[in-house]
């Protein structure tokens, strides 16, 4: 290895040796002081952020370019980092309600942000299925965390076996590429297949790389995982789920087809149109039925992996990929940002025996909390799309980049779609502030304060969003 390499894997390779030492940290640490283990956990998350951010200049390819260190990672690693500080800011109370604390807990969200930055880096297809698994395996052993609990050992079969399942559809098509062209490196595959003509397996591999990845993301009809998994596993690992696995599984996405596949856009453009539209809708529409919030929540997961996909379809169309690579990275932040807020308030209002996730349990919320109430009025005003929200503007960009991209069609589904949601979102803000009764709230500071510092994140910038716009516009792919 050269500094080149070195450079290229450091994020990925420091946090790795700090996961490895929190495990080592926990395993002689006394009961009494177990709380040290999330501390030391959030300080090497805290380390690799700005680390980060001091790499973020740079555009290094390395392992013979296996690996890739540019704007676009750096950004997706920032989003990866952040969740992760979330994710254990979130179960730090919780799992003392629950009785689950175990330091493994917190390296096993470490080892899991480790594979989804290596999915923004890969630069090869071997790199992108390593990564998978990655980030993947540690999720199967946190969705089963609550032992005790059925849904919760429910939700991790389930998870394991649809998962595995699809990954031998990304796995299976990986080998058809490679049979195809005879490499598995992005930037080689799109040299060698630049023009009208190529093997029938190249896109028969490419199609079953969608669906490898289409799993991850929750597109329908690969998404009958997510309500019970999302409603089984423990909600701090669900909240980490519903946005950071979201975004590895777009960085893949994004990667693997815009930088190795574009002469397959005129077959591949029907197929992502058709995806993009049924995900918006079954999401939706089934979201309106949902009374369980984590269920309800689930399926909002889905529909905004529609919205997503809508920006996407354009990957292959040089003239606009730029812009909605921006618009879709602009939108996983702010959805993650709002989704943080919304997940904050249900681990509030959950309790122990499994009861407060009802939509009913949030009458009067906002006369005894005001606060949380209010936090959860900005998630679900962001998630429809209402101005003044970062929601709004994210939904904005996708639009716009589908409306330059030609798809007036998929434009006109997706705001039917959007419409249809604010039905249930607002349903929410009408149990918590004209109807009456006394929810049972946890008051857990790290709980609070996350959800306090989300909702501020998703207001404040929506008055000024070009904050996040001067980011994304450095963290386009740069195209060979």
């Amino acid at each position: 290895m050269d500094l080149i390499d070195l450079l290229s894997i450091s994020p990925v390779g420091f946090l790795v040796l700090w996961a490895l030492l929190v495990l080592l940290i926990d395993l002689w640490l006394p009961r009494r002081f177990k709380g040290v283990t999330p501390l030391f956990a959030s300080l090497g998350l805290a380390i690799d952020l700005g680390l980060n951010i001091s790499l973020s200049a740079l555009q290094v390819s390395g392992f013979s370019g296996m690996m890739r260190l540019d704007g676009f990672a750096v950004f997706l690693n920032l989003i990866f980092l952040g969740s992760g500080l979330v994710g254990v800011a979130l179960a730090y109370d919780y799992l003392k309600r629950m009785n689950a604390v175990r330091g493994e807990y917190y390296a096993l969200i470490l080892f899991s942000v480790c594979g989804m930055m290596l999915m923004a880096q890969a630069d090869d297809l071997i790199l992108v299925f390593l990564a998978l698994e990655l980030l993947s395996i540690p999720l199967y052993v946190l969705a089963g965390f609550l032992r005790g609990n059925l849904l919760s050992q429910e939700a991790a079969l389930k998870y394991f076996l649809l998962g595995a399942f699809a990954s031998g559809f990304l796995l299976y098509g990986i080998a058809m590429v490679y049979g195809a062209t005879s490499y598995t490196n992005l930037t080689s595959i799109a040299q060698l297949v630049n023009g009208a003509h190529y093997p029938g397996l190249l896109l028969l591999g490419a199609g079953f790389i969608l669906v490898g990845f289409g799993f991850k993301v929750a597109a329908s009809p690969f998404n009958l995982w997510v309500p019970d998994v999302y409603q089984g596993a423990p909600t701090p690992v669900t909240g980490f789920m519903s946005v950071a696995v979201k975004a590895a599984g777009f960085a893949g996405l994004m990667r693997v087809f815009i930088l190795a596949f574009p002469s397959l856009s005129s077959d591949l453009t029907p197929l992502l149109w058709g995806l993009a539209a049924l995900t918006m809708l079954v999401g939706n529409l089934v979201a309106l039925l949902q009374t369980n919030m984590k269920r309800m929540l689930a399926y909002s997961s889905i529909a905004h992996a529609g919205y997503l996909l809508m920006g996407f379809v354009s990957f292959g169309n040089g003239a606009v990929v730029g812009s909605a690579v921006s618009a879709m990275l602009f939108y996983l932040l702010g959805y993650g940002l709002t989704s943080f807020a919304a997940w904050a308030v249900v681990i509030a209002l959950e309790q122990v025996d499994g009861k407060g996730v009802s939509l009913s349990d949030y009458k009067g919320l906002g006369k005894r909390q005001p606060l949380l109430a209010l936090t959860m009025a900005a998630a679900m005003l962001s998630f429809t799309g209402i101005p003044i929200t970062v929601g709004f503007w994210g939904k904005l960009f996708l639009f716009r980049s589908a409306l330059e991209g030609g798809f007036i069609g998929l434009v006109l589904v997706g705001l039917a779609a959007a419409v249809v949601s604010a039905y249930y979102y607002l349903r929410v803000i009408a149990m918590m502030y004209m109807h009456t009764g006394e929810p049972e709230v946890r008051r857990d500071g790290w709980l609070n304060l996350t959800a306090l510092v989300s909702a501020l994140a998703v207001v404040g910038l929506g008055f000024i969003p070009y904050i996040i716009l001067q980011a994304v516009s450095t963290a386009v792919i740069q195209l060979p």
